[in-house]
């Protein structure tokens, strides 16, 4: 990927929606630059999709919250397919470090969270946790 491509991915998350007239005079390059790139971006693999937020994804689940998760032994696989099947949980993470797993976590009142944490903490396996509230978003490349 070369500077141009690196400009192209960021218009893109800033909108995803763009259309391709309005890419190319902002990167200054050909309509039909942009096209090919795209398509190459998307053929290397490098662009695996585009996606919409509504409102109603923030809206049904207002309070998130990030938690990192211990785990003792080699319980890891099952947490995380435990974790996967719980509704109030949007992704689940493994990671290095102090922590094996980090789960993003919606819910739609700061009670619902937290007994979506309690359930979690009483999984087999899990050590000891540590949960931060997401305040505020920016999503990388938006103003």
């Amino acid at each position: 990927m070369d500077d141009t491509d690196q400009r192209l991915i960021a218009a893109l998350r800033r909108d995803g929606r763009a259309s391709l007239s309005d890419l190319a005079a902002e990167l200054g390059i050909a309509r039909a630059t942009v096209r090919a790139r795209m398509e190459r971006l998307a053929a290397a693999g490098e662009i695996i999709g585009f996606t919409v937020q509504t409102r109603s994804d923030v809206g049904t689940a207002p309070v998130r919250a990030l938690m990192m998760i211990g785990i003792e032994g080699r319980w890891a696989e099952r947490i995380s397919a435990r974790l996967s099947g719980l509704p109030a949980v949007r992704a689940v993470h493994s990671t290095n470090g102090k922590w094996d797993l980090i789960a993003e976590i919606g819910a739609a009142t700061l009670e619902e969270l937290d007994a979506v944490l309690a359930q979690i903490r009483r999984f087999d396996g899990v050590m000891t946790s540590e949960t931060s509230l997401l305040l505020t978003t920016r999503r990388a490349g938006r103003r």
